[in-house]
């Protein structure tokens, strides 16, 4: 049986009653919808409109070959990559440009901007510590502080590009605001440049003082060195005394090979003079014009002495005397030769002494050449240190020229330009009536539907019983008592089972006390569903007997398919025994004395689809010293429950005070009409501000039989 019950207490959720729901309510929700559109169309309608406009600013190198200044590349610098864009953005939202721009528009007087008088929400943030108390924030700051709740400033992605977008209610301020930060940035730059352009100047100018006496002090220093070390500079930027030792060289060769060919001349004229060889083919001889001319006379004189031998003999004058000539003329052509011979070894000796002359000055040349290499060594670290100063001093000029120059002409372009400025919108961006109003149309749908499944969900009403593998219904109340269930389609002609009730049922609905309601099981279940009733009491002044309406009403309710638990409080357990198999099952008493948990007290109706409390199996005392929780056990309940009927048999309205809310529907169950403690508890409730109860009555009701399908559960 045990298993029984576990398999009753397993559901499905199932999805038509669930979304069927949304059929039966789909007025209340379209109702709902459209007082929701209808309240964001008013809303929005009375909504002051906001106008948004942007401007747009490239970074870019804006230097030209012909502003740049002299050494710099043409390349884009390191100075426009995305972090320094990013910096960029930064300073256009920074507080001096804002502080400007705010003051030049007199932000501090437009309504919007003005925070004297904070909204409800921003005095709530400002009590909770959230936001800064305006006395405390100054009326510049909070004017900055609005302007940047307005002022959106960001990087277009993968661009250097810096988008300044502003939104105001005044579409020519929206316009205008961001024109003028862009401008104010353009000016902050161009006044950041010419500072530091005039810093630069500045710094320059005592430095170039400095240097200029440096580089003379270095340049006095270099000539009186070069002065007192004797090192004149000759031709080739060279040392004079190095130049000349070049010049000597050259010249001591040259000696060298005049004395060597005219001592080999000499020798050669000696040899032939000495050896009585003929000095007529001696080169100086051949080469000398006297000899020349004496030598033609001599041929000449040959030739008359021969002449003449043919006609006179050889002792006549005339030969004789032609004779004579010749001998003179050989005489003197003999003493000429000699004289070249002799001119000859003068000139080798003259050669001679050239050559020890110049070798003596190579030598001389050869040391002071030494001592000026040493001597310049010196020289040249004197000449790098004045070209380094002179260096510097041109450089430090060039820049000073540059500097000036670009701060007379007013030419310190900015890396960054305005490609887009905002214009003046003519539509608001907020707020957008239709499509606001349409989207709370749609989303209040939604949400009407999500609570409604949601309700479906949580009270039950959209969960059914989840049966064993191959059955298709649940079993019928008699195979269940049996505990040899079987499926509803293989049996079929089971005769139906009469629910057991402690009371044969009368003729008719007896007549109730004068000025008391009595509503028979039907018009009971029908008047708590119609209302929307979430607790229901009822007291039975006449005893167990009368504890049947509360069965009944709980069965009339489970059968239309809410969901409905029954919880007995009779201290014999009269409501729930005609509904369960026994008495000892754990109840309200168990989870008061704190031994069991809800899912250990809920049992299922074995003829319907009420679940059922007992009254429990714990010591009654120990479960009254957790009475106080009872309160919180009824709010459980009726969170998991549509409806929560409470049978509490005979009771005082002191006793049901613990479980009754703002939503409690108080029932009397009446047997017998002539009963006086009828209406005494009536009275008595009406006394204590319950106000007059509803008599339910069971007599005349017709048990229903268990239909087909019907589960135990």
């Amino acid at each position: 049986m045990n298993s029984d019950r576990a398999a009753a207490n397993d559901v499905d959720v199932d999805l038509g009653r669930l979304f069927g729901s949304l059929r039966r309510h789909w007025l209340g929700m379209l109702l709902f919808a459209l007082i929701s559109a209808a309240l964001v169309f008013l809303l929005a309608a009375a909504a002051t409109p906001k106008f948004r406009a942007e401007t747009r600013v490239l970074i870019e190198q804006r230097e030209t070959v012909f502003t740049r200044p002299q050494g710099e590349e043409a390349a884009v610098p390191a100075a426009l990559d995305a972090e320094a864009i990013a910096s960029q953005a930064e300073i256009m939202a920074s507080a001096p440009i804002l502080t400007k721009v705010a003051r030049d528009f007199d932000l501090a007087s437009l309504d919007e901007f003005d925070t004297s008088e904070p909204s409800f929400v921003e005095q709530f943030l400002t009590i909770i510590g959230m936001k800064a108390d305006p006395i405390a924030v100054t009326p510049e700051e909070a004017v900055l502080a609005s302007f940047r709740e307005k002022l959106e400033i960001y990087r277009v992605e993968n661009a250097r590009v810096i988008v300044i977008s502003f939104s105001s209610e005044d579409p020519r301020l929206a316009a205008a605001i961001p024109n003028a930060i862009a401008d104010a940035y353009l000016e902050n730059q161009r006044d950041a440049r010419q500072q530091s352009n005039a810093d630069a100047t500045e710094w320059l100018e005592p430095e170039i003082a400095d240097l200029r006496e440096r580089v003379r002090e270095v340049e006095e220093r270099v000539a009186r060195y070069r002065a007192e070390s004797d090192l004149l500079i000759g031709q080739n930027n060279t040392v004079l005394a190095t130049q000349q030792l070049s010049e000597i060289s050259s010249e001591l060769s040259r000696a060298r090979a005049a004395r060597a060919a005219a001592e080999a001349d000499a020798q050669a004229a000696r040899r032939a003079l000495n050896g009585g060889g003929s000095l007529d083919t001696l080169p100086d001889v051949l080469e000398s014009g006297l000899v020349e001319r004496l030598r033609e006379r001599q041929v000449d004189l040959q030739a008359q002495i021969a002449d003449l031998s043919t006609t006179l003999l050889g002792n006549h004058p005339r030969i004789r005397a032609l004779q004579s000539q010749l001998s003179d003329l050989d005489a003197q052509i003999g003493s000429e030769i000699r004289k070249i011979i002799t001119g000859l070894e003068t000139r080798a000796e003259t050669a001679r002494q050239r050559e020890e002359d110049l070798t003596a000055e190579v030598n001389r040349l050869k040391a002071e050449s030494a001592r000026a290499d040493e001597e310049q060594v010196e020289l040249r670290a004197l000449e790098r240190e004045a070209a380094a100063q002179r260096e510097l001093l041109e450089s430090y000029l060039t820049r000073y020229r540059e500097a000036s120059a670009r701060r007379d002409r007013d030419l310190l372009p900015v890396d960054a330009r305005i490609f887009s400025r905002a214009i003046v919108p003519q539509e608001a961006y907020f707020p957008k009536v239709l499509p606001l109003t349409i989207a709370a149309f749609v989303a209040a749908l939604l949400v009407g539907a999500i609570v409604l499944l949601l309700r479906e969900l949580f009270s039950g009403r959209a969960m059914r019983p989840a049966y064993a593998h191959g059955e298709t219904e649940a079993p019928s109340a008699a195979s269940a008592k049996t505990g040899t269930a079987k499926p509803a389609a293989a049996s079929p002609e089971l005769p139906p089972a009469p629910r057991p009730l402690d009371m044969e049922p009368a003729a008719q609905v007896p007549t109730t006390p004068a000025g008391l309601t009595a509503l028979d099981i039907e018009k009971a279940a029908d008047r708590l569903v119609a209302n929307g009733v979430t607790r229901a009491l009822f007291i039975s002044p006449e005893g167990d007997e009368a504890a049947a309406a509360a069965v009944l009403v709980a069965r009339e309710i489970a059968d239309t398919g809410l969901r409905v638990l029954l919880l007995d409080l009779t201290s014999t357990g009269a409501a729930s025994r005609p509904m369960l198999e026994t008495s000892s099952y754990a109840g309200i008493t168990n989870i008061l004395a704190a031994e069991a948990q809800f899912a250990d007290i809920i049992h299922a109706d074995l003829y319907s689809d009420c679940h059922v409390i007992p009254i429990g199996t714990a010591d009654p005392a120990r479960a009254l010293s957790g009475i106080d929780r009872l309160p919180l056990i009824m709010n459980s309940l009726t969170t998991a429950y549509e409806i929560v009927l409470v049978e509490c048999g005979v009771t005082d309205a002191a006793g049901i005070e613990r479980l009754a809310d703002d939503n409690t529907q108080i029932f009397v169950s009446l047997i017998d009409p002539e009963d006086e403690a009828i209406e005494e508890t009536a009275e008595a409730l009406k006394e204590e501000g319950f106000g007059s109860p509803v008599l339910v009555s069971p007599v005349g009701h017709e048990p229903e039989t268990v239909p087909p399908g019907r589960t135990v559960a």
